[in-house]
């Protein structure tokens, strides 16, 4: 399976492109398809209820439940985004016209009606990654375009969206579904689709591009190993929804992780920081304090996502991330944040 993006890559190339190429996409694919299999295979196996609800008529009525409930669950998703932002929009100076609530449901509801569309017609979450990353792309660049701070508001909604979907299902059900709300966060979270667009820019045999692709697929074991040093160094810390080692805190704490990697990859392939001054300080400024995550949390996660990235990594692909993590270091360092 070749993705357009390796074609594009490919075309700037005075060489053909090696067979053993895999684009960003597929990377991004086959890293979350591993790390969804390694942790539900067992689950799913002890489930008695679950061939029937993989079977075609079961995704359909899973499909068709969460179809139906799709504006109510929007409806309390925003509630919950307004909720914990609504302040932010005037402490920030965020022009309240680009948050209009009624267009972004009404984008939020296609993506999700894409996704729903994909689980009932049997497509694998690891294949929706790659059909949805130019649709969430278009979506955030959307957003992203005027002020990059309002993707905060579009990215909340839709996780929370999906959150209380979650509710409408069967424990069996949930098992199945997880997943492709995993992928739709992953790509509304990062800037997953303009790191495409950036690898696409490369050499084949840019010390850059190859960098990147060393990462992405031990992105998600660097996010695991980064959340479980940070849990055990404060264990009675309590964020917004919860302690670190509850379920709901340790998906997010390493959706998060996994973020800063993208952005660090998408730092190294357009060889500036500018999307992390123009988006991810801000939106980590805005969001962090009203969600209860320190900064000396941010600084520890930086500090052990560097630490994990040199030990995994091959040797030659180091020197590429170091200037930028350390940026990444001092942007979020204690002297940033003195007053905090």
């Amino acid at each position: 399976m070749t993705h357009p993006l390796a074609s594009a890559a490919a075309s700037v190339q005075s060489q053909p492109a090696a067979g053993n190429l895999h684009s960003l996409a597929v990377l991004w694919a086959r890293k979350y398809y591993l790390s969804v299999t390694s942790q539900n295979e067992e689950k799913q196996q002890n489930a008695e209820n679950l061939t029937e609800t993989n079977s075609k008529p079961g995704r359909s009525r899973t499909s068709n439940k969460l179809m139906q409930n799709l504006t109510l669950a929007s409806a309390k998703g925003w509630a919950l985004t307004e909720t914990l932002l609504s302040k932010e929009i005037r402490r920030h100076g965020i022009n309240p016209d680009l948050i209009n609530p009624l267009e972004i449901a009404a984008d939020i509801r296609n993506l999700y009606e894409k996704a729903l569309d994909a689980y009932a017609a049997g497509v694998s979450a690891q294949r929706l990654s790659v059909l949805v990353a130019k649709y969430c792309g278009k979506v955030r660049k959307k957003y992203t375009i005027n002020d990059p701070r309002a993707i905060g508001f579009v990215s909340m909604q839709f996780h929370h969206t999906g959150q209380k979907l979650l509710e409408w299902l069967s424990e069996s059900e949930q098992q199945l579904f997880a997943p492709y709300l995993k992928v739709m966060d992953d790509h509304m979270y990062m800037p997953l689709s303009a790191a495409y667009e950036a690898a696409a820019k490369h050499n084949l045999d840019s010390p850059q591009l190859e960098a990147v692709q060393q990462l992405l697929p031990i992105s998600s074991k660097i996010a695991h190993s980064v959340c479980d040093r940070v849990a055990q160094q404060h264990p009675g810390y309590n964020t917004y929804s919860g302690g670190l080692n509850s379920e709901k805190v340790r998906i997010s704490s390493i959706r998060d992780v996994e973020m800063f990697q993208v952005y660090l990859c998408l730092c190294v392939l357009e060889a500036n920081i500018r999307t992390v001054q123009e988006e991810l300080f801000p939106l980590c400024v805005m969001l962090y304090p009203r969600l209860n995550v320190s900064w000396t949390l941010v600084q520890e996660m930086l500090l052990f996502m560097s630490w994990e990235m040199q030990e995994r990594l091959p040797l030659k692909s180091v020197p590429v991330f170091l200037p930028y993590l350390r940026t990444f270091a001092e942007m979020f360092s204690k002297a940033v944040f003195q007053n905090e």
